[in-house]
């Protein structure tokens, strides 16, 4: 046992764990990071890229939804500012959502609406509460979900898309009806890219610049961004998504992909690409309750409120896929509310990316896990590689 309280055996069994992950094809690559009371153990296992380079503790990964806790945390760093106030309407920055309808049916025509009954608020945005997002089953003939997908307002998988500027994208979203009362339902994903204007004019200037003065910069954060620079390109793994037969197929390449190139539209819900030990750095300042060495991100109350479930029985309900049976939400991310794994205690917190990632944070155990692959997630019900890596993780302490 290390001083960490976590087993050097029962670490290695994790590399082997994932090198048969990669031996099998399932994942070209990964990068397993678990830190424990100062020590970090790293392994990267594998190539960036098929036939390519092999993985390193530095490549650079696209981290997709991972990318919500750290646009909360930029909106939160407002909210201390006193730019913005959870409990306000929305439409003081955001005019576009003002005077809301909202659909008598999910399925109904796109003209059949009510008045929304109050209006959407910087909470409803942090706990995807807002009413409008993804419709994830037997949607593809629903009017309200068809012209998301006319208006390419939903971003990130199962494709990367060209998405409109921010004012453009925002006026569109101000032209439909809402899919559910605000803070009735829960609906993934649009809350948070919603969240994501509203941030860049809170501060007054763009998503990208404000998270990296704000966030990256104070956290050491240097390869955290939405798009990787031409000199760094040969860090970023190429991505895949599982075609016929199982077999690999390129998602989005390095070169010329989606990420080689500064975004028109930095998505607060799933745009980022990062590190290990960039990932690491923002999980333990939020393990930390703020602070990073001599830095406070944030207030400990701030992030005491972020990492406390909040969702309502109804919003429980929709949510269960996304956080499964012992989840709940809170601000921007995902905390345990009930033990029913060997990883995770009670009052974990983190989020998982659809391009193959995941971070939590745990303070009972005083742990931060991450795990980085190149290979898309095929459902929100978690993949082996991802519970073997969590569970490995925790079979590893040793105290």
């Amino acid at each position: 046992m290390t001083t960490s309280g976590l087993s050097s055996t029962r670490l290695a069994r994790m590399r082997n764990v994932m090198a048969e992950h990669v031996a099998r094809g399932v994942v070209p690559g990964v990068v397993t990071l678990v830190s424990r009371r100062g020590e970090v153990h790293v392994e990267a296992v594998g190539v960036q890229t098929l036939g390519g380079a092999p993985m390193q503790r530095d490549s650079l990964f696209r981290i997709a939804s991972m990318t919500k806790p750290v646009a909360t945390v930029g909106a939160m760093i407002l909210v201390e500012a006193c730019k913005l106030r959870l409990d306000e309407p929305v439409e003081r920055l955001l005019p576009e959502l003002a005077d809301r309808r909202v659909l008598k049916r999910l399925d109904g025509p796109l003209e059949d609406t009510v008045p929304a009954r109050r209006a959407i608020t910087v909470r409803d945005l942090l706990t995807m509460g807002m009413g409008l997002g993804h419709i994830l089953a037997n949607s593809r003939d629903v009017p309200i979900q068809k012209r998301l997908n006319e208006l390419n307002l939903l971003q990130g998988p199962p494709q990367p898309l060209s998405v409109p500027a921010p004012e453009v994208w925002m006026r569109e979203v101000g032209t439909l009806p809402l899919m559910h009362q605000p803070g009735e339902g829960w609906m993934y994903d649009l809350s948070l890219d919603v969240l994501g204007v509203l941030i860049a004019r809170a501060a007054g200037k763009p998503l990208d610049v404000f998270l990296r003065e704000s966030v990256f910069e104070p956290l050491g954060m240097k390869d955290t961004g939405f798009s990787v620079p031409a000199e760094q390109m040969h860090r970023l793994v190429t991505c895949y998504a599982p075609g016929p037969r199982g077999a690999l197929v390129v998602y989005d390449p390095a070169e010329g992909g989606q990420w080689s190139r500064p975004p028109a539209f930095p998505a607060a819900a799933s745009g980022l690409v990062s590190t290990a030990d960039d990932c690491l750095a923002f999980g333990e300042m939020l393990l930390n309750q703020g602070r990073h060495g001599r830095e406070r991100i944030l207030s400990r109350p701030a992030v005491e409120l972020m990492t406390r479930d909040v969702l309502t029985p109804e919003q429980q309900a929709s949510a269960r896929l996304f956080v499964g049976e012992g989840g709940g939400w809170g601000l921007g991310m995902s905390v345990i509310t009930r033990r029913t794994h060997l990883a995770w205690s009670v009052g974990s917190f983190g989020w998982d990316g659809g391009l193959g990632t995941s971070w939590r944070s745990d303070p009972v155990e005083g742990l931060v896990g991450i795990l980085l692959t190149q290979s898309a997630w095929t459902s929100p019900r978690p993949p082996e590689v991802l519970l073997d890596f969590w569970t490995t993780a925790y079979q590893a302490i040793d105290d």
